[in-house]
């Protein structure tokens, strides 16, 4: 991978952002977009992505809140290169840390940050069948349990910091259960495709010393209307914003 004609270039919110991504294998769709628009952060502040792929949730963050100071980490050496080049090609903040996040440098582990966000691996990788492609399955499944994403992202929540992250709803369990007694304050925004139908996804925020209780914020609807209409775009008004417009999209609201 790496070579032009491996990769398409690919515009996010509106063109304000162009990412290099592979033709085959894990290519960053809607959800690291809804991730990086819920992420409360304000300028001058430290952020902490786990799992960056190429970089599109760090990136569309950037392009939100001005003057960040993000920190990317991917195992994957060639999505890790085209994370740090969507970010110089951008002229956006992000630096690129290829590691596996079980086993971070000493300096990110002796580091805390006022946000942490992952999109971890959406499926358990002893539920289902390996890809053949290498670049999917780690984003997919992967071998790091999702209870390690989870611990590894708690730690380095600063005081008063937030961990912000997508996954699928069948998970939220595994994540309340790894985050009890860890992180508090927590948000869940379920995500359902259209209006009537079960949420799929789930947005959630917890925060270092939080002592609110736990909530549970209304659905996301992605698309207007019951059913699929053809080709033409369906989403909410609330959704477009986020994805041609950059807007932000508060996990309580």
């Amino acid at each position: 991978m790496g070579a032009t004609e491996d990769l398409t270039k690919d515009d996010f919110l509106g063109g304000k952002i162009a990412i290099w991504q592979p033709k085959r294998g894990y290519r960053a769709g809607v959800d690291p977009v809804i991730l990086a628009a819920s992420v409360a952060a304000k300028s001058g502040q430290s952020v902490l992505e786990l799992g960056c792929g190429v970089g599109t949730a760090s990136l569309c963050l950037a392009a939100r809140v001005p003057d960040l100071q993000i920190t990317g980490v991917e195992v994957q050496p060639e999505y890790a290169a085209l994370a740090q080049r969507n970010a110089d090609e951008n002229a956006l903040p992000l630096t690129v840390v290829r590691a596996d996040l079980r086993a971070l440098p000493t300096e990110l582990r002796q580091e805390r940050f006022d946000h942490v966000i992952m999109n971890p691996p959406y499926f358990d990788r002893t539920a289902g069948t390996a890809s053949d492609d290498t670049g999917k399955d780690i984003a997919f499944a992967g071998d790091t349990p999702l209870q390690a994403w989870l611990d590894v992202g708690a730690r380095r929540v600063g005081p008063r910091g937030y961990l912000t992250l997508i996954q699928r709803m069948e998970r939220l369990p595994e994540v309340l259960d790894a985050l009890a007694g860890r992180l508090g304050a927590i948000i869940v925004r379920p995500i359902a495709g259209r209006t009537h139908r079960a949420p799929e996804l789930f947005l959630l925020q917890a925060r270092q010393e939080g002592k609110t209780p736990f909530r549970m914020a209304p659905t996301l609807i992605m698309h207007a209307g019951e059913t699929h209409q053809g080709d033409q775009e369906s989403y909410t008004q609330e959704v477009a914003c986020v994805l041609r417009n950059g807007a932000e999209l508060p996990i309580w609201s």
